[in-house]
């Protein structure tokens, strides 16, 4: 005879459950930031290794206004400098450059900095960015003007795809 037993939640106990996992959860979820018209939703950082010199920067804003908007520069504390940057594949060959005047976001529109599209490039970190941490930024819009935002690190393989290493 066995000596385990198969735990099945049920009424009381799974809702118990599930409110516990929103607890812990909740917060995760709810990580976004809302300037005038623009929400932004769940700045996001990799974790990166020692001595690594960049790190990307990841998030959408959404535009609930009637007039587009355009984020226009980033800066922050972990990194000497940080760019808005747009990686694309062509032919099999992967290029990042820096987008010059910013990124638009159209009204009632969605913009998305995500791997392998948009992204914050932050370079020269002055410190690694360490999972489970956050860092602040502050992202300034030409209509909206600036707001300062939590990324959070999620470990080194979050969100897939791949970066390209800047020096």
């Amino acid at each position: 005879m066995s000596n385990f037993h198969i735990f099945r939640p049920t009424g009381r106990t799974a809702a118990a459950a599930l409110v516990a996992a929103l607890l812990v959860c909740g917060p995760a979820l709810a990580h976004e930031f809302k300037l005038g018209d623009l929400e932004i939703g769940h700045p996001w950082s990799r974790a990166t290794p020692p001595g690594a010199k960049v790190a990307g920067g990841y998030f959408t804003v959404t535009n609930h206004g009637g007039a587009a908007d355009r984020l226009v520069s980033v800066t922050s504390d972990i990194s000497a400098k940080a760019e808005v940057h747009e990686m694309a594949v062509k032919d099999g060959v992967m290029t990042m450059r820096p987008v010059e005047g910013g990124l638009e976001i159209p009204a009632g529109g969605k913009l998305e900095l995500k791997p392998n599209g948009y992204h914050l490039m932050l370079m020269g970190l002055k410190r690694p960015a360490k999972e489970g941490e956050s860092f602040p930024a502050t992202l300034t819009f030409e209509k909206a003007g600036s707001v300062t935002v939590e990324f959070q690190v999620e470990g080194m393989n979050a969100g897939g795809g791949m970066e390209m290493d800047h020096d």
